[in-house]
């Protein structure tokens, strides 16, 4: 039964950080036109679908036979649009989203399979760095953070 719920928060924060990236990818790609980051981007959002097709351990069908969407009582539990907010606002609240979840994913694996959680980790520190990158040459500053 707590496999199932390891199950389910793998899912969860896999499906997490692909969105959170696929948004920073779209943002970069059309408003800040940056074909660098946008494959970079890119290529960590694959990377996370990678690593657990590279497990040995789980697969992406267990991981889809776990989720249990109906009873899931906080699934909208964080959906408050801000007035106010811009396309910055959005990128940054989403690459936030990425890097936590990455950071779950991480912890997670560290039961299941070691190597993994250290390529989770690597996407994540990877990450950063894109991070950084993007809001240094776009100049992106959240008025949230």
């Amino acid at each position: 039964m707590v496999e199932d719920k390891l199950l389910q928060i793998i899912d969860a924060n896999l499906n997490r950080t692909r969105e959170g990236l696929r948004v920073c990818e779209d943002i970069v790609r059309f408003a800040l036109q940056d074909k660098n980051a946008t494959k970079a981007l890119k290529t960590v959002r694959h990377g996370a679908t990678n690593l657990v097709l590279k497990s040995k351990k789980i697969s992406l069908t267990e991981l889809l036979s776990e989720r249990d969407i109906a009873s899931d009582k906080t699934k909208f539990i964080d959906f408050t649009p801000k007035s106010g907010m811009n396309i910055s606002d959005i990128f940054m609240s989403n690459i936030e989203r990425v890097k936590e979840s990455l950071r779950v994913l991480e912890e997670c694996f560290k039961i299941i399979d070691a190597k993994i959680s250290r390529g989770y980790r690597k996407l994540r520190f990877d990450t950063y760095a894109i991070e950084k990158n993007i809001v240094e040459k776009a100049r992106l500053v959240s008025r949230n953070g």
